[in-house]
Formats: structure tokens, C-alpha cells, sequence
């Protein structure tokens, strides 16, 4: 793996500015009335907001006593260092209610996928696109084209605190916070000197990691000019890759020991009415159309196999071989578990914030955010070729005893697999910088008696996105390659002229024989695919907050202002990839030279085929939301009501309307609150669903199920500009026991959510689309075309399903006592979260399908076990700390459309297919930390994550949920703190 240890020097610079634009959000403190459900938390100042005022980050209203009626998770600072992870991302995503958020584990075994070292948050397994991220309740650049924020570019050790709103607030924020919204509060009046030095390692010796982190913050001017900074440097190595045959021992053997790796595959038999199942889950699962130095997979020949010095062999192909897959053999070629395990990543984030008091009640402000994260990955070793591959055999690098054997049996070619393991490894970098601005202003003045909040600011977010990839071949050049005659003096040349002319050299790919050197770079040219994406985002925003007038039960509040966002961007490419044809075409150059043999429509390398796109649309949004007290007693308690509404007029789908209305009631009973909201919710479609440039990505076995055949496909994904809002409606009721005389440090809540979304933007995967049509489904029938096993190809583009709902429960409790009652130093905290998913519905609303039910499906991207929890035990003192953390998932199904049976099966169908085992296990995990105080500023600590080495699970075609389960094993991390 490369590694980056270099680190450059950000300059940014300040400049105080007023602007009007912004929402009001959650710039001061977290009182315990403003989260029923979290723990108590001190209460933090900030003069922007008055004492008393409490800043609900589920509502604009702000007010003295105001309870949001929307469920709110809260994780403090001490949570955040407790966690003592290199990435807050780490800490945030282990709450239950946040199920399928991506980091440097997810998107690994890719080239196109986007998400490499990607820190994105997804609330209610609905994936990071339907999830909110702010910084300081305001409006992020996306870190990819979806629009998602990386939070791992936020300035982490000034984060006051995190709020998790796990229910709509589109009326309140506007589109993608369908299942919620996380907000990342800062400290903007920090003073003093903060520092973190950190390192760790894997028990198997890999995944090293160090992290430096400083942040300093002064008052000048009588305590009018606040100045802060911080500075972060971070590095992972992460997990890389095992290379070929990884899990095919009977033991397992992933990368540096990691024993529980097993190749695990589903084997289509392609028949479905022989009352056996379908599908047969078996480990140990390899390819039938090639090998690692080279497999003969038709003619007469077939089922001869090459050593790594050339010398043929007769294949071993195990049993239960069906559809191009078998059990057992030969398996030292297979790629199944090849990737990197885990991306390399290394993030340097500078920030800077100048505030200036005009006077005591109103600020202006302004902050830069100038960050980079660098990832790297291996997506496979080598670039295998299922059997695709005709070779003449009057190649001379056919061994003499197949030449004969050609001759024997009257054939002049055969059909040949090969995984050309005598190249390096495809690897993947991706390079991230963000240059964020804000402007702001806020405070409070008099109107008619009665004193009116405002809070305004303007957002410039620029995003640079480039990816290289190395090590990857231009598959023209290749199959010119392999096409080798000799000349009539014995020389081997490659047999086209024209290829030759371009600087073709022959290849021999019958056995590990490394290339020569002029093979390699012509095969494998020194610049690869590449891909660069420039993102913008200008965002002007103001809110206005007061209380006009009272009723008997205590004032009406009112929350009302606009926003205007413009979202752009651009993606150019490289000419081999992208084409050079038409008004997007890109240019040849001398870095990519024309070449005869390429295509000029593009897609020449074997994977990492970008292309050229740009996009943009405008918003204009206005809101109003009003809080009323209905009644305040001491024999009835005290309600509100809540309600908010907001207009948006996107210029890519026209406007639309969201709304909600919720309340709150503080019974008579002794600490019991009722709470309920329901909402009207949005997503417009973003910049990639609209305007994706078409990305090819790695050539993949998939099923023919017209031929009973297995071809090499190319998968390319675009846009649709056709694209509508989805429209969701959210509803939580629950009920909520805070603080009751009788146990003060107890809290406990219980929130049953509902969403359902009609219109949702989805995308169906290559082998779905092939058996849909097969099927009958004619919708899908366009998309792919499979008659050429050399060209075949499956076209993936968003369109407007039908539906997808969801609902369970969340539950929380917490505990918090000092133990002076029983002669002992310190206080005691007890936490537990748990989320239950019942339901999790996708209907894509064509013919002949039926609904899937992903609830409990442990291997989608969804990844939505229907049980997590999350526990944590901490004793601390003024001198030492020490924490237990406990994690913990259901088992779960592959799918549960599947019929499991192992004789007398049904018919298999497309929508309930047969399988023979259905079963993913779930896990649990135990954290470990202390920390001891070694001056009254300076802290040290020590962090063991999965103190028992709890192994990950396998599952068929991913390797294993890096969603859910812990890839690393067990972690050790040790640093000092602090804080002056």
C-alpha cells in the first residue's frame, strides 16, 4: 500500500464580514427539557441566544421552556472523546438509529462506487442521501455528487455536541431530511488551548493509526473579538488486499490472519422445478471460466488448466459446478475476498472562526473550513477474464503439447479464461478537498416590546473530487496483445499491424510469466482512468424568531424566513474512458495519445470508465412555524402545539409543499411527557440522479438465464433527468419518563416512527434488471444486451419506484447517580439505545413484481438488522474514568423472498426464488476505555474496541456487511489529552 505521510501546509485566512442569511439553529445550550430522552447534559452559553432560550435542533422555534415534540439523540462531548476514535464518524454511526452509513470499510471493493473513506451518515437504514448533515444548523457542499456531507471534514475537536433528529424535518430544514437530521454543534466561543495525540493498531498488526489535533481560541477587545482555530492530521493505514485464493483454505486466510474470511457464494443452477432448491449457499466457491494462470473452458479441450511456469494441467474444478461456479478444486485463483478490507485514508482539516460582538446582543461572524482526505484501495487482484477470451492456437506462446493437441482433435481456437495474476493489483485513489466560507450574523432586537431573534448567514462551498486508478488495462490494447503470431524470422509480434504500429508488444498469458516491460506499459499505460469533479454550493438564508403576543397558558412563538441555494457541478474525464466523440468528448493529449485500436465513444479500460457531465439547479423556500401553548395547570399539566410549513421551488421539478404538525403534553404525572408528529416530507432528486455522467465499473460475472450461460457484463451507471421529488409522510408518537422525583437520574423514552415514501428514487442492481425481464417485466428488457459475451453490457439509471416504507421503535434510557450516598468518589452513568425495525418495504411498482421486505436483511446497502442496541457503563472521578461499551445486531436473511427448502421444493420463481440456507448471523461487540487524569489539564487514555476479537461474518458476493460487522477485530488505541 502507498502511503501518504507527507503533510501540506493550508493557509486560510479570516475576514470578519456581515451577511443576513441562515436558519435558526442550534447555537446554544442543550437543557434537559430540550431532549427528554437524552441525558442530562450541562447547559452551554452562547450569547446569541439569551439565557433561558433553549435551541431545539427538530424545530426554528426558539424559547424559554419550548420542548420539541420530534425525538432528539444526543451525544456529548464527553461521548465524543470517550470514543476515542481517529474519525468522530466512528463514534456518531454506532447508534442504532443510524443504520447504513459508509466509511473507510464500505465501497472497497469498487473503482466507481464513490465512497471510498466516504464518512456519511444514514439514518433509519434509508442511506445517507434521505439524512440531513449540518455543521452548526447550517448547509454542507456534498462531498460527492449525491449532495452528502463527509462529517469527517468537520472540525472535530470543537464539537460541542451531536444532535440526532430521528424523524421528517423537511417543513423545518427543507429536502433530504426524510429520515432526519444530524447537526453538529460547535463550541464558537471557545477559549483556551485544546490538543489530542493519539495512535493505534489492529491485534493482526495492521490498520496503524495516528491522529494529531489542536484547536486554540482567544478574546480580544474586552471580550467582543473571538478568535479560534484548530488544525487536524490523521492517518489510517487501513486493511489492503489478501491478493488471489483469499478464504478458499479450509481454515480461511484473509489478509495478515484474519482466519473467519471465507469465500462464500450463492451457486444459480439455473433450474427451478426439479424439486430441488435454486440457489445453494456453499463456501469454498470458485469460477469455472478461468484460473489464475489460465483455464481452457471450451472445445475439446476444455478443462486444461496452466501452472504458473506454462506447463498445462488437467483443471480442478471441485463439485456442484452450475452456471460457471463450482464448489472446492482448484482454488488458488479465486478473487471472491480479493479486495482491500479497508481503504488507507489520511485527512488533514484546518479551521477558522472570527465572531465580533457589535454589541452585547448582536454578532457577526465569519469561518473557513479548508480540509483533504486521500484514500486508497484495491477493488481485486488482477483482471479476470470468464472465459471470453478466443486464442488461436497457432499462438506461439501455446504450449507445443496443445498446439498438438489442437491439431489432434481439429481445431484451429479454444475458449479461454485467465485472471492475468501476473499484473499488479487494480488500486484505486481518490482525493477530497473542501473550501468552505461562511458569513453570518445574529442576535435579537427590540420589536414592539417584545424581543425578536434573527439569525442569518451565506454559505461558498467548493468540493474537488479526483480519482486515479493504476495498474488497470486498456482491454484493446490487451486482446492485441494476447493476439500473437510469429514472423517469419521466429520473432513474436502481435498479429494486428495496425496494433503494432501503435506500439503493440506481445503478451503470453499462459502462465505467471511477468510482462516485459514494454508489454506492461502498453497494456497498462502509466496514466490511468481518471475522473475530476468540481462541486459548488451558495447558500443565503435568514430566520426570525419571537414571541408577538401571549395566551393564558404562556406565549406564542413564531419562526418564519427564506433560503436560496444554487447546487453545481462538473465531472471531466479522460479520453479512453470517456470518448472523444461529441459535445462532451474530451481530448486526446500526450499524456493519452490517439490510438487506432481504442474505441472513440470511450469505455476502453477493463473498469474506471468515467465520463464527462455537468448539472445544476436553483431552490427558493420560505417558511412559518408557530408554536402554541394550549393549556398550563397543575391538575392538567402543560401542551403545545406545534406546526411549521415551507414552500419550495426547485428549477429542475417545479414546487412543493411540506408540512407538520406535533405537540407536546407534560402530564400531572410525575415526570411522564406524551409527544407526537406527523409530517409531510421531500427529496428532490439531486445532482447525480439527474445529471450522473455514465460510469462504467468492473466487468462482472453475471447470469444469463436466456442461455443457461454465465458473461462478463459491464455496468454502467447514468443519470435521469426525468427524476421527481419523493414525497414521504414521517409520524412518531412516544412517550417519555424524565427526571421523576422519586429516581432523579433516571430518563427513559419510548418512540414508535412510521415513514412511508411514495415516488422514492432508486436504482435496481444489473442482475435484478436481467431476471425481471426474463420474467416478463418488459420495463427492464432496454437496459442490457447480452448477445455478445465480449461486449455484453447492463445500463443502471434512478427512476421513481413505487413506495418504500418503514416503522418500528426506538428506546432509550439513562441513568445517572454520584455514589457519595454509598461512601464512594464519583458518579455513575448508564445509557442504552435500541431501535427495532420492524418493517422496511421497497415495492418498485412494475408488473410482476411483489414487495421486498428488507427488515432484517443483513446484506443489503440498506443493512437493517431488526434489532441494534447500543450500551455503555461509565464510572468517573475528578482523577480516572472508566468506560464499557457493549454493541449489538439480530440475525438476520440474505433476502426474505427466499423459500428455504432441500428437497420437495416449490417451482422457483424471479419474486421467490429457492435456496437451501438462509442465515446471517448477528454480532456482539464489547468496547473497552480508561482514562486518567495526569495533571488537572493534561489526560491520558487507553481504548481497546472489540475486546474479544469477535470475528465478522461472511456473506455471499461482499466478503462480509462492513455496515454492521467489525472488519478491523480487535483495536488498540492509546493518546493524551489536553485541555488548557
Amino acid at each position: 500500500m502507498r502511503r501518504h505521510f507527507c503533510m501540506d501546509l493550508l493557509r486560510t485566512s479570516l475576514a470578519a464580514s456581515t451577511m443576513l442569511a441562515s436558519s435558526l439553529l442550534t447555537t446554544a445550550a442543550l437543557a434537559q427539557e430540550a431532549a427528554p430522552s437524552a441525558p442530562p447534559q450541562p447547559a452551554a452559553e452562547d450569547t446569541a441566544a439569551p439565557q433561558g432560550d433553549i435551541v431545539v435542533t427538530g424545530s426554528r422555534i426558539t424559547a424559554s421552556g419550548f420542548t420539541a415534540p420530534t425525538p432528539t439523540q444526543v451525544l456529548s462531548t464527553e461521548d465524543l472523546t470517550k470514543g476515542a476514535q481517529p474519525n468522530v464518524f466512528t463514534t456518531i454511526a454506532q447508534l442504532p438509529s443510524l443504520q447504513g452509513s459508509t466509511g473507510a470499510s464500505v465501497g472497497a471493493n469498487g473503482t466507481s462506487t464513490g465512497v471510498q473513506g466516504l464518512s456519511t451518515l444514514s439514518l433509519r437504514g434509508l442511506q445517507p442521501i434521505r439524512t440531513l448533515t449540518l455543521l452548526d444548523g447550517q448547509r454542507v457542499v456534498g462531498a460527492n455528487v449525491t449532495g452528502v456531507a463527509d462529517v469527517s471534514l468537520f472540525p472535530q475537536l470543537l464539537i460541542k455536541r451531536v444532535d440526532v433528529v430521528t424523524g421528517g424535518a423537511s417543513a423545518s430544514y427543507g429536502s433530504d431530511a426524510v429520515g432526519g437530521v444530524v447537526n453538529f454543534v460547535t463550541d464558537t466561543r471557545f477559549e483556551g488551548f485544546r490538543a489530542n495525540a493519539m495512535s493505534g493498531i489492529s491485534t493482526y498488526g495492521d490498520n496503524a493509526n495516528y491522529t494529531f489535533q489542536a484547536a486554540a481560541g482567544k478574546a480580544f477587545m474586552d471580550d467582543r473579538l473571538h478568535v479560534i482555530v484548530s488544525g487536524e492530521y490523521s492517518h489510517e493505514d487501513g486493511i489492503p488486499s489478501a491478493g488471489f485464493g483469499v478464504g478458499n483454505s479450509p481454515d480461511g486466510d484473509g489478509p495478515n490472519g484474519r482466519d473467519w474470511m471465507t469465500a462464500v457464494g450463492l451457486i444459480n443452477r439455473g433450474i427451478t422445478d426439479d424439486g430441488s432448491p435454486q440457489y445453494l449457499y456453499r463456501n469454498h466457491v470458485q469460477s469455472s471460466l478461468n484460473s489464475m494462470y489460465g483455464l481452457i473452458t471450451s472445445g475439446p479441450l476444455a478443462g486444461t488448466a496452466f501452472d504458473r511456469n506454462g506447463n498445462p494441467y488437467q483443471f480442478q474444478y471441485g463439485n456442484e459446478c452450475y452456471n460457471g461456479s463450482c464448489v472446492g478444486g482448484d482454488l488458488s485463483g479465486s478473487v471472491a475476498n480479493g479486495n482491500s478490507l479497508m481503504s488507507e485514508i489520511t485527512r488533514l482539516n484546518s479551521y477558522g472562526r472570527i465572531g465580533f460582538d457589535i454589541d452585547p446582543d448582536n454578532e457577526i461572524y465569519t469561518t473557513v473550513n479548508v480540509a483533504r482526505v486521500r484514500t486508497s484501495n484495491t477493488p481485486n487482484p488482477g483482471f479476470a477474464q470468464f472465459g471470453n477470451l478466443t486464442m488461436q492456437c497457432s499462438n506461439p506462446y501455446v504450449p507445443a503439447s496443445i498446439q498438438q493437441a489442437c491439431a489432434e482433435n481439429e481445431i484451429t481456437s479454444f475458449g479461454y479464461g485467465v485472471n492475468n495474476a501476473m499484473f499488479d493489483n487494480i488500486d484505486v485513489h481518490t482525493q477530497r478537498e473542501q473550501y468552505r466560507f461562511v458569513a453570518g450574523a445574529k442576535g435579537k432586537f427590540p420589536v414592539f416590546g417584545s424581543d425578536w431573534r434573527y439569525d442569518a448567514y451565506y454559505e461558498h462551498g467548493t468540493e474537488i473530487t479526483n480519482i486515479n486508478v493504476y495498474n488497470i488495462a486498456l482491454m484493446p490494447r490487451y486482446r492485441a496483445a494476447i493476439d500473437a503470431v510469429a514472423g517469419p524470422d521466429g520473432t513474436i509480434t502481435c498479429a494486428s499491424a495496425a496494433a503494432v504500429a501503435s506500439g503493440c508488444s506481445p503478451l503470453n498469458i499462459f502462465g505467471g510469466s511477468a510482462p516485459s516491460a514494454a508489454a506492461a506499459s502498453y497494456i497498462e499505460p502509466a496514466y490511468g482512468p481518471y475522473q475530476h469533479t468540481r462541486q459548488t454550493q451558495d447558500v443565503a438564508s435568514i430566520a426570525f424568531n419571537g414571541e408577538p403576543f401571549a395566551l393564558p397558558a404562556g406565549p406564542v412563538s413564531i419562526a418564519f424566513g427564506g433560503e436560496y441555494r444554487h447546487e453545481f457541478y462538473r465531472v471531466t474525464a479522460d479520453p479512453y474512458g470517456n470518448g472523444v466523440n461529441g459535445a462532451t468528448g474530451s481530448s486526446y493529449s500526450e499524456e493519452y495519445p490517439a490510438d487506432p485500436l481504442l474505441d472513440t465513444n470511450g469505455g476502453n479500460w477493463y473498469a474506471g470508465n468515467y465520463r464527462n457531465g455537468s448539472g445544476a439547479y436553483d431552490v427558493y423556500e420560505g417558511f412559518l412555524e408557530v408554536n402554541v401553548p394550549i393549556f398550563k395547570s397543575d391538575a392538567l399539566g402543560s401542551a403545545n402545539l406545534n406546526a411549521a410549513g415551507r414552500g419550495t421551488h426547485y428549477s429542475t421539478s417545479g414546487t412543493v409543499w411540506t408540512w407538520k404538525v406535533g405537540g407536546t403534553w407534560a402530564t400531572p404525572l410525575d415526570g411522564i411527557t406524551l409527544r407526537g408528529v406527523t409530517s409531510r416530507d421531500i427529496r428532490a432528486p439531486n445532482l447525480s440522479e439527474l445529471y450522473a455522467a455514465p460510469v462504467t465499473s468492473n466487468r462482472t460475472g453475471t447470469v444469463d438465464p436466456f442461455n443457461n450461460r454465465v458473461v462478463t457484463v459491464l455496468q454502467t451507471t447514468t443519470g435521469n433527468p426525468n427524476l421527481t421529488p419523493e414525497i414521504a409522510r414521517n409520524t412518531e408518537v412516544g412517550i417519555v419518563l424524565s427526571q421523576p422525583e422519586w429516581l432523579p437520574g433516571l430518563s427513559l423514552s419510548l418512540d414508535y416512527f412510521h415513514i412511508k415514501i411514495d415516488d422514492a428514487i432508486a436504482s435496481l442492481d444489473a442482475q435484478t434488471q436481467i431476471n425481471l425481464c426474463y420474467g416478463g417485466v418488459e420495463f427492464t428488457c432496454g437496459s442490457f444486451d447480452l448477445s455478445d459475451p465480449n461486449a455484453a453490457y447492463v445500463t443502471l439509471q434512478p427512476f421513481n419506484f413505487s413506495s418504500i416504507m418503514t416503522d418500528g421503535f426506538d428506546i432509550e434510557a439513562s441513568y445517572q447517580t454520584d455514589l457519595e450516598g454509598l461512601g464512594l468518589p464519583g458518579r455513575l452513568t448508564l445509557r442504552g439505545l435500541a431501535t427495532n425495525t420492524r418493517n422496511y418495504i421497497t415495492d418498485t411498482g412494475l408488473p410482476g413484481t411483489i414487495p421486498h421486505q428488507l427488515a432484517g436483511v443483513n446484506i443489503e446497502a440498506t443493512a437493517t438488522p431488526k434489532w441494534k442496541l447500543l450500551l455503555s457503563q461509565d464510572y468517573s472521578t475528578d482523577k480516572f474514568s472508566v468506560r464499557f461499551q457493549e454493541r449489538w445486531f439480530s440475525a438476520g436473511v440474505l433476502s426474505n423472498e427466499y423459500v428455504v427448502c432441500t428437497s420437495n421444493c416449490p417451482v422457483s420463481t424471479v419474486n421467490n426464488p429457492t435456496i437451501d440456507y438462509n442465515h446471517v448471523p448477528g454480532a456482539f461487540y464489547v468496547d473497552f476505555s480508561t482514562s486518567v487524569q495526569v495533571t488537572p489539564e493534561v489526560e491520558a487514555y487507553f481504548k481497546v474496541d472489540n475486546l474479544f476479537n469477535r470475528d465478522a461474518e461472511n456473506v455471499p458476493g461482499n466478503v462480509t456487511t462492513p455496515t454492521l460487522y467489525d472488519v478491523i477485530g480487535r483495536a488498540f488505541r492509546v493518546g493524551m489529552r489536553a485541555n488548557f
